[in-house]
Order: structure tokens, then C-alpha cells, then sequence
């Protein structure tokens, strides 16, 4: 057994992680990272990249179905899920050799393995220890999976990359934006998709508007959604199919158990749980009542020189929000800027259901509960994007402001429709340096778009 010392020590090769590393060795930090699977965490492997993929591969579905209603004689004779899967597959693993590359280039020493806790500053992998000054948790997270009879036919959302065929027949469950992605995507690409949420809405962390209106459109598109129910069996016939077995979550409801049969796929997004099993008691740090390692202001957990971020903290679960975390915690360590931090508030995200999300800062309900009915207003507006315009189907277009009063600061800003994921990086920059209603209405309009719906708005 190797004692090898670093200045740094990174457990965890995802987004977060690397972007720590990367940033810290140009102060010319001596650092390690530890990661024992594919390097690029989830994101690049298993979460937006592949997932973004799959979200363009259903958007051009839906040109070509759109097509003959603007000219074109169209005959799509086949939809090969082998082919998008193999062109996927060999982009992820050219993202994992740029990333192999990047950290070389940063002279970052890379070390693929299993890294543990030994005590405050040091680490067990491969059989070698590693002892560092500075250590940083970035060990992201796993899908959770319920503890249900049959629980093995049963595949999670990184399994859904592993397909190899695309289902006839196929059961989500789950009312997060991995849910609604992942059924939406496979609805338009030819599964027949029923939805199994928990509630009677899905999105319930996001504006009431943004749910409201995506299920109407999913609905709209064909999609089953089961509300108010969970699998609680699942069973496999000689033939290969999948019988789930439905019961309610209403306690006030007897519970009827309802039957899906023939499925040849069940898909749980039913949440994700932090990556903690790495002998934290050793080191004394600590985890918050939901079980994510518990961190500052500052990223610093309860272990002096112990630093958490990304997925592992429970804060704004997204990639760039790792990515910016990490690299500001270099900023305040190694440059030095001791007051350097991430600032969480009205991070722009996007959900890529079919169709889109965009959304940034305060739901109404949450700007209602900080600043009262009276100080809040809202500005909302739903319509037919005209690309629609020639064609039979029609989905629509929301969007809304929700303003604070007496300045009509906009605090929350809500869009559900074609392309508003590219349409909200902009609006983001102009809320975090705190835009009000005003400063929009005085932007020209860019016409004919739907962003200048945005700046129209009365």
C-alpha cells in the first residue's frame, strides 16, 4: 500500500468535480480526482447529454408527422432506435475522452477507482491512501428505486440509455421532469406510454401554471396519465411481458388495484438519492435531515477543509449549478477570495418535456407566501406559436411574469412551449441583475416570435 500526497484530493469525476479540479490547478494546485465509473458524472453519461439527444430525436418526429401539412409529400418508412442509440453512444464516449483529455491538459491526476474516507484528510482507494490538505465531496447522485415485489423487471431512468430496442408498451413512473421527459420523448417516438404519478399533478415543484398546462398537452398527445396511484407489483409472464399491478395513494380511497398488461418495459423516475456511502462517519461530516451531506453558505461541510457540492448537497440539483459551485470554491480557496460563493437564487433551468420548460426564480405560489397577495402581480399570456399556424394541431404556448410590487421586480419567470429553452438564457441574465416589468416593456419587440411575448405583455 502507496501513501501518495496531494494538494487536493476531488471525490467524484462529474460536472461538478471536474470544473473544481480544472479551475483549482490553474493556481497551481496539485490536485487528484477519484471516480469509479465513466468520467462526466451523470450529465454526460446518463442525464441532459444522451437526454438531449433523445429530446431532438422527438422533435424531428414531429417536423416529419408536420411535414405534409406544409408541402411536403413525406414517407417515413422506418424509425431506427439501434441507429440514434449507436450515434448517442459513441458521442457520450467522445465527451468522456475530451474530459480524459481536459484534466491531462490541467495536469489533474486522474485515478479510476472507489475513493473512501480513511479519516479528516485522507482517502482509501484501490488498496493505495491518498492525504491532502483540502478534500471536496462531489459524488453526485443514483436514481432511487422502490422496494416493491418484482422490483427487478423493472429498469431506472439510466437504464432507459441501455435500451436497445424502443418499447411497444411501456409504464413511467414518476411526476418529476425525468418522468415527463422520458414519457414524452417515448410517446412521440411510437411507445404506447402511460404515466404513473403519485398526486393528482405532475412538476409540483414548479409554478401550478407550468403543470397545469404541460398536462393538458400530454394528455393532448396521447399519454395515460395515472394520477393519484403507485406500482405496487410487478410480474413477468413466460412470454416476457410485464403485468403492473396499480394501487391508490389516497388513503381516503379503497384501494382497487388496477392491472397493465403486455408491457415489455416499466421505467422508475421516481426521484434520486445522494452518493454518501464513502465512510463519511470517518471524517465527522455530517448529513442534513434528507440525507444529503450538509454544507454552508460557503460549501464547507461540518469537517474543517472538507468541501461538498453539486448533487451530494440537495441545492438546485442541475449541472451548471455544480459547475459554478465548483469553480467559485476554487476562486475563494486557491486565488484567494474568502467571501467568493455560489449565489442560488433564480437559476434558469429548462425541462425538456414535449413541450418545453422554461422557468427562473419564484412560482407564484412562493412570491404569494414571502411578499402577500397584495405585493405580487402577474402577467401571464397563452397562445398558438405560429409554426402551428398551417397545421391541424395546435399545443400551446404559456407564458408569465410573476412581478413584486411596488417596483414590478420580476421575480418568477414561468414559459411552457416550442424553443422556450433557448428563449429563457437571456431573460435569466436580465433577472439575476434584478429587471423589472419596465425595463422589459421598454425592449423592442422582435416580431414575429414568441419571445416578444415576453416583452408585450399587459
Amino acid at each position: 500500500m502507496a501513501t501518495k500526497t496531494f494538494d487536493l484530493l476531488i471525490i467524484g469525476g462529474g460536472s461538478g468535480g471536474i470544473a473544481f479540479a480544472k479551475r483549482a490547478a490553474e493556481f497551481g494546485i496539485k490536485a487528484a480526482l477519484f471516480e469509479s465509473g465513466r468520467i462526466g458524472g451523470t450529465c454526460v453519461n446518463v442525464g441532459c447529454v444522451p437526454k438531449k439527444v433523445m429530446f431532438n430525436t422527438a422533435g424531428i418526429m414531429e417536423s416529419i408527422h408536420d411535414g405534409p401539412e406544409y408541402g411536403f409529400d413525406v414517407t417515413l418508412n422506418k424509425f431506427d432506435w439501434t441507429k440514434i442509440k449507436a450515434s448517442r453512444d459513441a458521442y457520450v464516449k467522445r465527451l468522456n475522452g475530451i474530459y480524459d483529455s481536459g484534466l491531462a491538459r490541467s495536469k489533474v491526476e486522474l485515478i479510476h477507482g472507489k475513493a473512501t474516507f480513511l479519516s479528516k484528510n485522507s482517502l482509501s482507494v484501490n488498496g493505495d491512501t491518498y492525504t491532502a490538505p483540502h478534500i471536496c465531496i462531489a459524488t453526485g447522485g443514483y436514481p432511487a428505486m422502490p422496494t416493491i415485489p418484482g422490483i427487478e423487471h423493472a429498469i431506472n431512468s439510466d437504464g432507459f440509455f441501455d435500451l436497445e430496442d424502443i418499447p411497444k408498451k411501456v409504464v413511467v413512473v414518476g411526476s418529476g421532469y425525468i418522468g415527463v421527459e422520458l414519457a414524452g420523448i417515448l410517446k412521440i417516438l411510437g411507445s404506447s406510454v402511460s404515466l404513473v404519478i403519485r398526486r393528482d399533478r405532475v412538476l409540483r415543484s414548479f409554478d401550478d401554471d407550468l403543470s397545469d398546462t404541460l398536462m393538458k398537452e400530454m394528455d393532448t398527445a396521447g399519454i395515460d396519465i395515472i394520477k393519484n396511484s403507485s406500482i405496487t407489483e410487478l410480474t413477468k409472464g413466460e412470454d416476457g411481458k410485464i403485468q403492473a399491478t396499480l394501487g391508490s395513494t389516497q388513503e381516503a380511497v379503497p384501494s382497487d388495484p388496477r392491472k397493465i398488461d403486455d408491457l415489455d418495459t416499466v421505467i422508475m423516475a421516481i426521484g434520486r438519492k445522494p452518493n454518501t456511502d464513502i465512510g463519511l462517519d470517518k471524517a465527522g461530516v455530517e448529513l442534513n435531515s434528507k440525507g444529503y451531506v450538509q454544507v454552508d453558505e460557503f460549501q464547507n461541510t461540518t469537517t474543517e477543509n472538507i468541501y461538498a457540492l453539486g448533487d451530494v448537497c440537495g441545492k438546485v440539483e442541475l449541472t451548471p449549478v455544480a459547475i459554478a459551485a465548483g469553480r467559485k470554491l476554487a476562486h475563494r480557496l486557491f486565488e484567494p477570495r474568502p467571501q467568493n460563493k455560489q449565489n442560488y437564487d433564480r437559476v434558469p433551468s429548462a425541462v425538456f418535456s414535449h413541450p418545453p420548460i422554461g422557468t427562473c426564480g419564484m412560482t407564484e405560489a412562493e412570491a404569494r407566501a414571502k411578499y402577500g397577495d397584495e405585493n405580487v402581480k402577474i402577467y401571464k399570456s397563452t397562445f398558438t406559436n405560429m409554426y402551428y399556424a398551417p397545421l391541424s394541431r395546435k399545443p400551446k404556448t404559456m407564458m408569465k411574469l410573476v412581478c413584486k410590487l411596488p417596483e414590478e421586480e420580476v421575480v418568477g419567470l414561468h414559459m411552457l412551449g416550442l424553443a422556450v429553452d433557448e428563449i429563457l438564457q437571456g431573460f435569466g441574465v436580465a433577472m439575476k441583475m434584478g429587471a423589472t416589468k419596465a425595463d422589459f416593456d421598454s425592449c423592442v419587440a422582435i416580431h414575429p416570435t414568441a419571445a416578444e411575448e415576453l416583452v408585450t405583455m399587459r
